[in-house]
């Protein structure tokens, strides 16, 4: 393993007869590599920020039209409610008056 100085470079790069030039440009470089890693690393951030925020504007369209389909459904369900209560009604009508002609029907 190479010892590192503040500058993140290695003891060895500061040989001697190295010119400022080439530490320079190799600090240079070393920073322009940090830099594109940082720059990628926030491309993902971002990708992955977008894709929640599709994720979730789906999720918002699936509620919205769950909740219309839901509502849909409980007027279906009140409507047959309503029905089935009509249904009722008459039925017990009907089976009075067959009660009635059964004991008229008994009577003579």
């Amino acid at each position: 393993m190479t010892d590192r100085t503040s500058s993140g470079l290695a003891a060895s790069e500061f040989a001697p007869g190295a010119s400022d030039i080439e530490l320079a440009t190799r600090r240079l470089a070393a920073a322009l590599d940090a830099l594109e890693s940082a720059v990628e690393r926030r491309r993902e951030q971002e990708r992955g920020e977008e894709e929640l925020a599709a994720r979730i504007h789906a999720l918002g369209v699936d509620r919205s039209r769950l909740a219309h389909e839901l509502d849909g459904t409980l007027v279906r369900s009140r409507e047959l409610e309503k029905t089935n209560r009509e249904i009722a009604q008459r039925l017990d009508v009907a089976i009075d008056t067959i009660k009635s002609v059964i004991e008229a029907g008994d009577q003579a």
